[in-house]
């Protein structure tokens, strides 16, 4: 039997070397022990579980006094601030518990024991955890662990964009589902012919806005028309736009005289009573002539509550955007979703590409990406953010 060096971190942080046996003709767990080495399990250089405990100590020392409870804003920072870190140690101490599970796993093989298949599952969840550690490293903005509204609307291309665009909602909505985020769609407008004419997808999770904010922008598609009885190539545009979506700890004052509200019948699938009541609202937000809607849910009011939610997430954003030294031209691009604005290019024919403009990341599997796998491109997109706020 080939005797294979093995090297793990122990908890008082020193590199030590284990030695297991492996039976012969065991290709699998030879795999996986290149994923577990001392730098995989250096999670704990950037993230100080001591420290956070500390401050969620502290943090429910100042809860617990009835004096803080007086002044109801810092009591809602506090719980926030608590909320965030809770999850941050739940995190990490996840994949030290992983990190301790492997040794356990080790030491059993190292005994004879016939663990690969378990040490290889293992090192799965593992590798995904600390892939997912290294991208929170690069999160720094007030904004990014906050949920996010994202929108989709189409541009040049008539039917072509519109089908585009719900292609690109289910990419969206299946990214969502991969990391295991909450999704829920507010608003669909139907394209006449396919598509849709716009959406309004809400995402709920840790650092959702963190993930989706590079995600802005016109993304362009390169294709044979499915819709071109001739066969031809074409080029379809659709923007989209991410808005962190604002909790109760920030308050936007937003004065009745300056809301315009609309309710009209929901479109489309829904069952009886939502199309046949008016359940759907629209609002406008004269001084900015911003306009949202929500029709998913059956309750006027339901649905009126959203579209605020949403409203409200805009009008951050845009004061968001007035205090950047560097504005985003975001609203241009609202104007022109066609040549020249595009941040990421999606090529099915003549051969099959999708680019980042900005990072020059180049992806192959067009399906894969199309199918919600974003990750390459939204790490790459945050470590240019780093190196921009960094220089």
């Amino acid at each position: 039997m080939p005797v294979i060096p093995y090297s793990c971190r122990d908890k008082e942080e020193t590199c030590k070397i284990k030695t297991i046996t492996q039976p012969t003709g065991f290709p699998t767990f030879s795999t996986a022990r290149n994923r577990y080495s001392p730098t995989s399990m250096s999670c704990e250089v950037f993230f100080d579980l001591g420290q956070k405990k500390a401050e969620l100590d502290s943090i429910d020392q100042e809860l617990s006094s009835p004096e803080t409870w007086k002044d109801q804003e810092k009591t809602l920072q506090l719980q926030q601030s608590k909320k965030q870190l809770q999850k941050e140690i739940d995190f990490f101490s996840g994949i030290l518990e992983l990190k301790d599970e492997t040794d356990i796993l080790i030491e059993l093989a190292s005994e004879g024991e016939s663990v690969f298949d378990d040490i290889d599952d293992v090192l799965t969840r593992l590798k995904k955890s600390l892939s997912e550690a290294e991208l929170r490293a690069l999160f720094s903005q007030q904004d990014d662990p906050r949920n996010a509204i994202l929108t989709i609307h189409p541009g040049a291309g008539g039917t072509e964009s519109q089908d585009w665009s719900q292609m690109l909602m289910r990419m969206y909505l299946r990214y969502a589902e991969r990391k295991g985020f909450k999704s829920e769609l507010l608003d669909v407008q139907p394209g006449e012919e396919a598509g849709i004419k716009s959406a309004t997808i809400r995402i709920e999770g840790y650092y959702v806005y963190g993930h989706l904010c590079h995600e802005s922008g016109v993304h362009r598609l390169v294709r044979i028309s499915p819709f071109d009885a001739n066969k031809r190539r074409h080029t379809s545009f659709s923007a989209v736009f991410v808005y962190p979506e604002i909790d109760e700890d920030i308050s936007i004052e937003i004065s009745p005289d300056d809301l315009r509200i609309d309710t009209y019948r929901a479109s489309g699938h829904g069952g009886q009573h939502v199309n046949v009541t008016d359940s759907a609202v629209r609002i406008t937000h004269i001084p900015t002539n911003i306009v949202v809607q929500c029709q998913n849910e059956r309750s006027q009011h339901k649905n009126k509550a959203s579209a605020m939610k949403v409203l409200k997430a805009r009008l951050y954003e845009m004061e968001q955007k007035k205090k950047r030294e560097k504005i985003d031209k975001l609203e241009d691009a609202k104007s022109e979703i066609a040549w020249g604005n595009q941040i990421r290019s999606y090529v099915l024919h003549p051969y099959q590409m999708v680019k980042d403009l900005r990072t020059d990341v180049e992806i192959g599997n067009i399906t894969r990406v199309l199918d919600g796998d974003l990750e390459e491109f939204i790490k790459a997109s945050l470590i240019l953010r780093k190196k921009d706020l960094d220089s």
